[in-house]
């Protein structure tokens, strides 16, 4: 099942039912007074926050959505049902902005709903216009229609930990391994098209597509999942050993999550130089003095079960301390 991250649906509320126009019949009067009831308001929109991140999914078939009608008065002074709420879950995470009014929601919390557009009230029955001066009304107000538009839904995951670097970092195979994700890993470039979880110790891990230089301006797979960083509480930033020059690849990531938003630079970070089985251990100590100018760094393999154990329990510690 693919990951959809964003999604535009259209989504209408329920029209109010029309007020009508009913009269009393009583035993030896011809005309007995007014008693048309009011009519029913219009259902809501309503956006709900769960945790499930393939709820959009659904939606890709089938993104319209109707709230229920209010029904129109009824006899004897009563008035119609109201219409049923249209409830639409989305992702824990979501910005939802409404494409024509420009007004944004976030839905942060499971449960949390939102009323993006509200149904239409119900019109007035006759017996709402009787007074002193108004025995016998003959008019009622039709319902008033309900709110619509269109809804552009944007996941951003809410994750513990966002996973960076360079494509072929090694991002995939580390959150594999300290999870039980199961993130598509291959040696070519761009294999994550989609953001990837995966739960280590009760924290999240969110394995964010591989960035390139230029990424905040729209270069490999760009923006489009720099979003997900946002939200994260820190940074584990992997850097391939096999890098010929780690401190300008470390750099150059860094750089991309400056451009899109400064304060993704402000987040805790630590450093996981990966691949250390790729070459050999004089060079990769070399690589690893050179990147710890610019804070801790984390020597892993997932083919060495020290270092995996060694890195689990340093990215523990790190999250302790910084969460």
């Amino acid at each position: 099942m693919a990951f959809v991250d964003e999604i535009t649906i259209t989504a209408r509320a329920g029209k109010g039912g029309d007020g009508v126009v009913r009269w009393l019949h009583l035993k030896g009067k011809e005309k007995g007074g007014p008693s048309g009831g009011n009519g029913g308001r219009g259902g809501d929109v309503v956006l709900r926050a769960v945790r499930d991140l393939n709820v959009l999914y659904r939606y890709r078939s089938a993104a319209q959505f109707k709230a229920e009608n209010g029904q129109d008065g009824q006899k004897k002074e009563m008035h119609g049902y109201n219409g049923r709420t249209v409830v639409i879950d989305v992702p824990i995470g979501s910005k939802v902005t409404n494409t024509e009014t420009g007004k944004t929601f976030e839905l942060l919390e499971e449960g949390q709903e939102v009323i993006v557009f509200k149904g239409g009230e119900g019109g007035f029955g006759n017996v709402h216009f009787k007074s002193s001066t108004n025995q016998y009304p003959t008019e009622s107000t039709p319902g008033k229609p309900g709110e619509e538009g269109s809804l552009l839904i944007e996941v951003q995951l809410i994750a513990d930990v966002g996973i960076v670097g360079l494509p072929n970092a090694g991002k995939s195979s580390l959150l594999n391994t300290l999870t039980s994700a199961k993130s598509q890993i291959g040696a070519y470039p761009f294999t994550t098209l989609e953001p990837h979880l995966g739960v280590f110790h009760t924290y999240v891990l969110a394995d964010i597509p591989g960035l390139i230089e230029g990424a905040s301006e729209g270069k490999g797979l760009g923006h489009k999942f720099l979003k997900h960083v946002r939200r994260t509480t820190v940074i584990l930033h992997c850097v391939s050993a096999e890098e010929e020059n780690v401190s300008r690849t470390y750099e150059n990531i860094r750089n991309e999550l400056t451009k899109y938003d400064t304060s993704l630079t402000e987040k805790p970070e630590i450093i996981f130089l990966t691949k250390h089985d790729a070459v050999p251990k004089e060079v990769f100590e070399e690589k690893r003095k050179e990147l710890e100018k610019f804070g801790e760094v984390i020597p892993f393999s997932i083919l060495d079960d020290v270092l995996v154990k060694n890195g689990g329990d340093a990215l523990t510690a790190f999250l302790r301390k910084n969460s």
